[in-house]
């Protein structure tokens, strides 16, 4: 049995807690901003920047360093996952070049786990959505997880790199960037299926129709079922 990981709440939690007053979370896309609606909690009116809209991926860091520049007084903490991070995490070089310290939360899930609920709770198979290596005997991307060491990524960058596994480690790591002058990078691998309860809304994803798929052609009859009952607001 491995070591028994952080879940999202966990970490979204512990940063919660540790956090001042006046400093700003940002976060865009994936889990986490559903998960923050739920649990995280806001003393003050510009602490709580999030992107609901079109959950857009790599915006965190830009989007943090914008926050930052707009209040240098405040310390900001971007939270995103490990799919977001490869998208965009150059802008690290930009905090850097700039002297805006940012402290980055990275929750490494191997990769687009959001997606991959989403895309077997449509009745699909899981399919290109995990970070793993293709299977040479397969030819599917069911290898194991590829190693990335997102630490020495973010201080090749010219970040400082943290790594957190546990509650205890991560608070270190908190505190220990709260005294860095430069851009922060905590890295914390969490649990991969450990999923925060939702509030029982439907959410109207369509369905394939076209699809020889068993369990898409009964996710669609449920679809349906589902879409009966829908109600709209104006």
């Amino acid at each position: 049995m491995g070591p028994v990981l952080l879940t999202q709440a966990n970490v979204i939690g512990i940063v919660n807690s540790f956090s001042q007053p006046r400093d700003v979370v940002v976060c865009a896309a994936g889990g986490l901003p559903g998960d923050l609606l739920k649990l995280w909690r806001t003393r003050d009116p510009k602490g709580y920047h999030l992107e609901y809209g079109y959950s857009c991926m790599g915006y965190e860091i830009a989007g943090g360093l914008g926050v930052k520049m707009a209040d240098p007084s405040r310390e900001v903490h971007v939270m995103l996952g490990d799919g977001s991070y490869l998208m965009l995490s150059n802008e690290i070089v930009t905090s850097i070049q700039e002297g805006q310290k940012l402290t980055i939360v990275l929750l490494d899930n191997h990769g687009f786990q959001c997606i991959r609920g989403l895309q077997e709770a449509s009745g699909s198979p899981a399919f290109g959505n995990e970070l793993r290596y293709r299977d040479e005997v397969s030819g599917l991307l069911d290898g194991p997880y590829i190693p990335i060491d997102f630490v020495k990524n973010a201080e090749s960058l010219g970040a400082k790199g943290y790594y957190a596994d546990t509650k205890e480690s991560l608070e270190d790591a908190l505190s220990l960037a709260s005294r860095e002058r430069r851009t922060v990078l905590i890295y914390v691998p969490i649990a991969v299926d450990s999923a925060v309860p939702s509030y029982d809304g439907w959410w109207d994803v369509p369905i394939a129709e076209a699809s020889e798929e068993k369990s898409v052609q009964e996710s669609l009859r449920s679809y349906r079922e589902a879409k009966k009952k829908q109600k709209l607001y104006g």
